[in-house]
């Protein structure tokens, strides 16, 4: 059992620094509520979960590749750029009232979130090389039951932090004043891009090493 919670603590620990998936929840808090914020972070445990499965079947090695590493960088540029421009623009438009037209529109940070996790090589380089190198530790002293166990305990951690993160948004959105959301979203947007700013130098220094 303290094994297990220490891998949830794990998860806690690697979703707790800031980044693209938290701004993004951040950003849609504010602007739409708990449940937005919510499927956002649902749709990056969905990338991080395919991404652990990469790992348990060996295939993840093939995205060590410098060119699918760039692809993934600049992917990863046009999706965080574009929806930190998108929330700058929409920073006047903030939601007070759970319409049904909103609740249709969930769909929407599911895939936002997918996106965002799924291309971003910071991720791979986690589960890569973190959960790698605990995945090949752990092999070495427990049954194929007890690494699903424990990795079920990292993707729990994480689901913790993004319903925290949700919560957190949410709180805010109902605490503050309409300006200062709308700042807030603005600055949400503008860290985004500025992540977003951050994955296409990477992209150019492996298209262009000279």
């Amino acid at each position: 059992m303290e094994i297990f919670i220490g891998y949830i603590i794990l998860g806690l620990s690697l979703s707790a620094p800031i980044g693209p998936i938290n701004a993004a929840q951040l950003d849609k808090g504010i602007r739409s509520g708990f449940w937005h914020a919510w499927f956002v972070g649902l749709g990056a445990i969905c990338a991080d979960i395919l991404y652990m499965l990469l790992v348990y079947l060996g295939v993840i090695h093939l995205l060590e590749s410098p060119y699918i590493k760039a692809f993934l960088w600049l992917f990863g540029f046009l999706v965080l750029t574009y929806t930190g421009i998108e929330s700058i623009k929409d920073a006047g438009h903030i939601s007070f009232s759970g319409s049904r037209r909103e609740d249709n529109r969930l769909s929407k940070s599911l895939l936002s979130g997918f996106l965002m996790s799924l291309f971003n090589p910071l991720s791979i380089l986690f589960w890569l090389g973190i959960y790698g190198s605990v995945l090949a530790k752990a092999a070495e002293e427990y049954p194929m039951r007890q690494l699903l166990l424990y990795s079920s305990g990292i993707v729990l951690g994480i689901l913790l932090w993004d319903v925290s993160m949700a919560g957190a948004a949410s709180f805010f959105r109902k605490l503050l004043t309409s300006r200062v959301l709308k700042g807030l979203s603005v600055l949400s947007g503008l860290s985004l891009v500025g992540f977003g700013l951050y994955f296409g130098l990477e992209a150019a220094k492996l298209l262009f090493p000279n």
